[in-house]
């Protein structure tokens, strides 16, 4: 990890593109952000009832503009992962952030770093051609990969540079956008496309983390099911979703006019080396990540004006989470606004650290912050200054978001606010 003596490069953001379960485009991410109002409900996409969880939160179909990408990616296979769903988040995700950024260059400078996990096969198609004596052919099963969103960016954007796949569970894309603000530093590039995309609601996903215990099981009231560090949480609701990020070069991005949203000031990682599915209780391995971005960043922790929680709605990670937080800031902690906007849009697993980052952007640019939805008790373990109720307005200069993962991985990006 690179310190304050030595980051290298300034690294800006450019552009933004989200599909949350709240909607296309970031303008819906964030009102949905901002007005905590949780996008949980009966699943729609199959037929749930049989299974133990029959709820999450859906991302709509964006469709696809087949002509905008055929114009921009020549191979029939590569265009191919934007038939299913996930290609089709991550596409919609991806063209917004470009266009925002008005990005057009191609070539070596340019590299792509794509969080993603990967995809679960159609079952029901996999059935059928086994009853016809065949299998999938080799471009079915490569949509399946997870760096097939990696692979379809790079096409698009035309970058010849890196290209990277990072698959660390809910930390996929927290990672990818620091790998991506790392290469730019160290002079590799001159810009990343960077982010993450995921499909979480489907059956194999809803058994497993149902089996695990980590799902809410509230199919009475889907719209409370999700309610980070509230005393009577259950588990997190399964989301889905995509967040893109055009990285850049500070002296760059100014040469050619572009928009500059925010500071990518800071990037920490650790792993918790513990269990699987279990956080350490005293939240070691939080404090590590947060502590290892503060220090990159050149920021001390009464710099820290808001704290995007990962905050999962399950019992363990929140609490062990908020011991990270006031380990890693100390004194400071007390008066750090934190909320976890999974409380709106549930569980986004290998989406989550991007579009996380992206709040951040927003809440940095116009000094708002999204409350945590359902925060009605705060548990008494979970001791933090809480947005909750409604958005805060608040100037913030520095904020921190925190994204952890199953198998123990931990990643805190720090964003700035971008003041010329």
């Amino acid at each position: 990890m690179a310190h304050a003596e030595n980051r290298g490069r300034r690294v800006v953001i450019t552009g933004v593109g989200l599909v949350t379960p709240h909607g296309v485009g970031l303008a819906a991410a964030w009102a949905g952000a901002l007005s905590g109002r949780p996008a949980a409900a009966a699943v729609r996409r199959f037929d749930a009832r049989p299974f133990p969880v029959q709820f999450g939160c859906e991302a709509p179909d964006p469709g696809l503009d087949e002509a905008w990408l055929a114009a921009r990616v020549g191979d029939a296979a590569v265009r191919g992962f934007a038939q299913d769903l996930k290609g089709r988040l991550a596409v919609a995700a991806l063209r917004e952030a470009l266009e925002m950024s008005g990005f057009a260059a191609r070539g070596p400078r340019v590299g792509v770093c794509m969080g993603s996990e990967a995809a679960r096969p159609d079952l029901g198609m996999v059935a059928a051609r086994l009853g016809e004596g065949t299998l999938p052919g080799a471009a079915e099963l490569e949509r399946l990969s997870p760096a097939a969103p990696t692979r379809l960016a790079a096409a698009i954007v035309g970058a010849t540079g890196p290209a990277t796949t990072v698959s660390t569970a809910c930390t996929s894309s927290s990672q990818a956008v620091g790998e991506g603000m790392l290469r730019i530093r160290r002079g590799e590039v001159d810009a990343m496309v960077v982010g993450g995309v995921d499909v979480l609601v489907d059956p194999i996903m809803i058994v497993g983390f149902a089996k695990l215990g980590a799902l809410s099981t509230r199919n009475g009231d889907p719209a409370a099911a999700s309610r980070p560090f509230d005393a009577d949480r259950d588990g997190f609701v399964l989301g889905e979703g995509a967040g893109m990020l055009v990285l850049e070069d500070e002296a760059s991005a100014r040469a050619r006019g572009a928009p500059i949203l925010a500071v990518l000031s800071g990037f920490g990682c650790s792993c918790n080396a513990y269990r699987i599915t279990d956080s350490p209780p005293d939240g070691r391995g939080a404090a590590q990540s947060m502590e290892a971005a503060l220090s990159d960043a050149g920021l001390d922790a009464a710099d820290i004006g808001y704290v995007n929680a990962h905050g999962t709605s399950t019992p363990m990670n929140d609490a062990s989470e908020t011991r990270g937080i006031h380990r890693a800031l100390g004194a400071a902690a007390a008066g750090v606004p934190v909320s976890s906007t999974k409380g709106a849009m549930g569980h986004l697993v290998a989406a989550c650290g991007a579009v996380e980052a992206i709040l951040c952007v927003q809440a940095v640019r116009e000094g708002r912050l999204p409350p945590t939805a359902n925060l009605d008790t705060p548990d008494p373990e979970c001791d933090l200054l809480h947005v909750r109720g409604a958005a805060w307005e608040r100037p913030v200069r520095h904020a921190l978001t925190n994204a952890f993962g199953f198998g123990g991985s931990n990643g805190t990006l720090a964003v700035s606010r971008w003041e010329g």
